[in-house]
């Protein structure tokens, strides 16, 4: 990197802290923290829905397995996410916003001490905050390794540069900032990758190919929708995984339909995300399709290094740090949204059973608390971070523990939300858990290298097909009066639209 590309970067970085420090003046108390007052337009909430299911770990890890296997990356990820959001935005979506209207909640896990019992909720919160330092950790790990291989920064440094930036901007600004961020920060990474998209393009054409016809110069299984261990039995394990996690079981995108102003408002964000999700990622991923032409025979510790590699070799001065900031981009809209929703649990769920000073005679949470749990949950993830290769890499952090997790703790709570799921109690909810995190266990414990589909696929499955039995076999029972009135009014599309009418008047 020459001077222009770190004067690029230190700009972007500025004006990230400078759309933190103006969120400041927006920020009130917690309600204004968590979930922006509840006035999010739909069209940030899904460009910051749809920016926050990026991060460094789709130009690392990602790019690795595009790198090694080719388009099927595109297949089991972006199309799946697509599919799973465009299902999300009529079933679960529109829920989320009408639960923070009926309830006043601020956190995603709030609601679950009315629906099932404080206990229930105390586990999936718990679960949840272990799973996001994990997952978290993984992408501030993938900015450091983004780092190194455009600059030469060792990786613990861009991991504390990472942190450092975006503890400063999400604890001063709470969701306005972060949401505002993602705004700036998708149009700074569709920039980015568009120019990588066409200077690739015209390397190509320097070998006589281009993006359609490079395929059959690829290696074997390189154009395959399935390739590896990436199998059709992976795919299918894991669109349950990603219908989970996209549509509120990863905490951080359920905040952005919680501020969402009406459930019609969440279901348009959703299908905005939608939308990108399906198209943006063919523009994205090209070039690393492409880098066993340009980059052949990359050993396999360097493959997740080859975007950093073609940028560094093919782009002009300038443009390098551009493109980095995009990826920095990514990776901070992330994990500042993960802090801020961590952040929102932990304070409004967990610490005010331990103590009294965690609440306001309001019983709300006083802002400087929200702050300074924001600030500490993000100095731990920095920690793990910096020790990654415990946990087995990014991709062990993302795709194996992460992903193998999310779907058994989310299965409660997002499902829950659902009236054939009404009949599930605390019992069925801590019982699917109990089942998915067991099975999770035995495969890292007694099965020798399992495969994706069965890290990945094996909990949530098992998870699924318990709870939805639980809910057929408890039909048998009465409904509690309070879970029944909550499904009446988070299924109140007639009334909402009469409401919207009226204001608009």
């Amino acid at each position: 990197m020459q001077w222009l590309d770190w004067l690029a970067l230190i700009a972007f970085f500025l004006v990230m802290i400078g759309i933190g420090l103006n969120a400041y003046r927006k920020i009130k108390g917690s309600n204004d923290f968590y979930v922006a007052g509840g006035g999010l337009p739909w069209w940030l909430a899904g460009i910051s829905h749809h920016v926050s299911g990026y991060s460094g770990v789709v130009f690392t890890g990602y790019a690795a397995i595009a790198y090694s296997t080719g388009f099927n990356l595109y297949i089991w990820w972006a199309m799946n996410v697509a599919l799973a959001c465009s299902l999300g935005a009529w079933l679960v979506v529109p829920r989320w916003a009408r639960l923070r209207k009926a309830l006043n909640i601020q956190s995603p896990t709030e609601y679950l001490k009315l629906r099932y019992d404080i206990k229930t909720q105390q586990v999936i919160a718990w679960l949840g905050v272990l799973l996001k330092l994990l997952d978290t950790a993984g992408k501030y790990a993938a900015i450091g390794v983004l780092l190194y291989g455009f600059a030469g920064v060792p990786i613990h440094y861009g991991i504390l540069i990472a942190g450092f930036i975006a503890m400063l901007y999400v604890t001063v600004g709470g969701l306005w900032a972060d949401t505002m961020n993602d705004f700036f920060q998708f149009f700074v990474q569709v920039a980015a990758g568009l120019a990588m998209f066409f200077i690739i393009q015209n390397q190509l054409g320097a070998v006589g190919t281009n993006y359609l016809s490079m395929w059959d110069k690829l290696p074997a299984g390189h154009s395959d929708w399935f390739n590896s261990e990436y199998s059709p039995l992976f795919f299918i394990s894991f669109s349950i995984v990603i219908f989970l996690s996209y549509t509120g079981g990863t905490w951080n995108l359920a905040s952005r339909f919680i501020a969402s102003p009406t459930g019609r408002a969440a279901r348009k964000a959703m299908v905005l995300s939608s939308v990108l999700y399906l198209i943006w990622p063919l523009f994205l991923f090209a070039p690393m399709w492409a880098a066993p032409l340009l980059l052949p025979d990359l050993a396999i510790a360097d493959q997740t290094q080859i975007y950093s590699m073609l940028t560094v070799k093919y782009l002009p001065t300038g443009a390098v740090g551009i493109v980095l900031a995009s990826m920095f981009a990514a990776t901070l809209s992330m994990v500042a949204s993960d802090a801020n929703a961590i952040s929102s649990v932990l304070s409004r769920d967990i610490l005010p059973l331990l103590s009294n000073k965690f609440r306001n005679e309001n019983g709300d949470t006083p802002l400087k608390i929200a702050r300074i749990v924001t600030f500490t949950f993000t100095l731990a993830t920095i920690l793990i971070a910096l020790n990654k290769d415990y946990f087995g890499g990014i991709i062990g952090l993302i795709l194996v523990w992460f992903g193998g997790l999310i779907g058994p703790a989310s299965i409660p709570m997002v499902l829950g939300l659902l009236p054939f799921y009404k009949h599930c109690g605390p019992k069925s909810a801590l019982g699917s858990m109990a089942i998915g995190l067991s099975v999770f266990v035995f495969t890292r414990l007694f099965v020798a290298e399992p495969s994706m589909a069965l890290s990945v696929g094996g909990p949530v499955i098992c998870s699924l097909i318990f709870f939805s039995l639980a809910a057929i076999y408890n039909r048998k029972f009465e409904v509690k009066p309070e879970i029944e009135d909550l499904m009446v009014k988070l299924s109140r599309d007639e009334q909402e639209s009469e409401m919207e009418l009226a204001e608009s008047k």
